[in-house]
């Protein structure tokens, strides 16, 4: 197993809490000189609040780790495709790198709809890498919004009774 899977597995179990609390399983880790540093799961709808993005989290437990808002030297890893706001706080942050499982083409900010991490006229871009444990980074979003699917439709169906 190369070094970004092992991250991207890591990920993977972050995106898994926020399955278990209903939420869109998105999870993320910041690793600086091979150790995790930030970990962070989308808790949007439990939080109530729109910045709670598994990057942001992530970037903030990270920061406070190094005890600085530059995360020069770091790679994060995020299992779905950063939205604007979380490029945006990825360059700004100054990473390294960002390792993505897989691509979000409605709303992905590193390549899909738009490329914040290597916009020339920002003054930093960061090295993207993508589609590591892509299929089980696709497969957990996937089963996630089947399973909305069908309850949506049950308590439609519960409430026209």
């Amino acid at each position: 197993m190369s070094e970004d899977e092992k991250y991207m597995r890591q990920a993977l179990t972050q995106a898994k809490k926020a399955a278990r609390l209903g939420e869109v399983p998105i999870g993320c880790v910041i690793v600086y000189n091979q150790k995790v540093i930030g970990r962070g799961y989308n808790r949007r709808n439990t939080d109530k609040n729109t910045l709670c993005h598994a990057e942001i989290a992530a970037i903030r437990k990270a920061s406070k780790a190094v005890g600085d808002w530059r995360l020069e030297g770091c790679t994060i890893y995020v299992t779905l495709e950063p939205c604007p706001m979380c490029a945006g706080a990825i360059v700004q942050a100054r990473m390294d790198r960002c390792v993505i499982g897989t691509m979000n083409p409605k709303a992905g900010c590193a390549g899909s709809v738009l490329d914040l991490l290597n916009c020339a006229g920002f003054n930093h871009q960061v090295a993207v890498e993508q589609g590591v444990l892509q299929e089980e980074c696709k497969e957990i979003l996937q089963m996630f919004f089947r399973q909305l699917r069908v309850r949506l439709r049950q308590e439609k169906t519960e409430n026209t009774d």
